[in-house]
């Protein structure tokens, strides 16, 4: 079963590097968020993704598992957690990971253990993945409470299939057999837009990361997540 694939869930490397923004004052209290973006291949979610964390000084990556061997530059605990096939496989058949997925023969999985450990921190956790990932980790928020009442999922689209057409087209990276199968994907899950709790067409880099922030301040200031100052 296709989940998100390793780029989609690996972090950029220059975002990580990047220092982080100044907070936007003092800490609300607002309970942590679980934000979940998805969008179609060429959809802009990894520069979205990347560009709300440099806004958002409470908000973090969540770090997924992975059986592959470590890349240069890449530290444990912050780009994955480095597990070995067994080690993977024991916390696989004991229900430890919320999704995973095989990919060239890797695995890779996200453990419940580590979006619910930041979020009882405080923090607000932003995952990036496609759309069948999404629809796993919805049924699993409707077995728990907490994940349930953390989760916001958004689903980012170009405003044509013409536009992640020419999109695909820039990056560079795939021959016109690739791009046309890609768009055909793109069609069936820009049909599932449906299943999320908002829809944002993408325009610029700039106008999408304002109402993704729109976006997570009214979730903040939902009357199940917030709490009024004492007098």
């Amino acid at each position: 079963m296709k989940k998100s694939t390793p780029e989609s869930r690996a972090p950029n490397p220059a975002a990580r590097r990047r220092t982080p923004a100044p907070a936007r004052g003092p800490a609300d209290n607002s309970a942590p968020l679980l934000i979940l973006i998805s969008a179609p291949s060429g959809g802009g979610k990894t520069t979205l993704c990347d560009m709300l964390l440099g806004a958002r000084a409470h908000m973090t990556r969540a770090v997924t598992c992975t059986t592959r061997a470590p890349r240069a530059g890449e530290t444990e605990g912050v780009d994955y957690y480095f597990l070995e096939a067994g080690n993977f496989l024991k916390r696989l058949q004991a229900g430890n990971f919320l999704e995973h997925a095989t990919v060239y023969g890797n695995s890779y999985g996200l453990l419940k253990s580590e979006l619910l450990g930041k979020l009882r921190e405080g923090k607000d956790v932003l995952l990036n993945v496609d759309v069948q990932g999404a629809a796993t980790l919805r049924e699993k928020a409707l077995e728990d409470p907490e994940l349930s009442r953390a989760l916001v999922t958004v689903f980012l689209t170009p405003p044509s299939v013409e536009v992640l057409e020419q999109r695909l087209k820039r990056r560079g990276s795939d021959d016109p057999a690739t791009i046309k199968k890609r768009l055909g994907v793109a069609r069936q899950e820009i049909a599932q837009w449906k299943n999320f709790n908002y829809l944002l067409i993408s325009t610029s880099k700039q106008e999408d990361l304002r109402r993704m922030l729109a976006i997570v301040e009214t979730e903040k200031m939902r009357g199940a997540r917030s709490q009024p100052p004492a007098f």
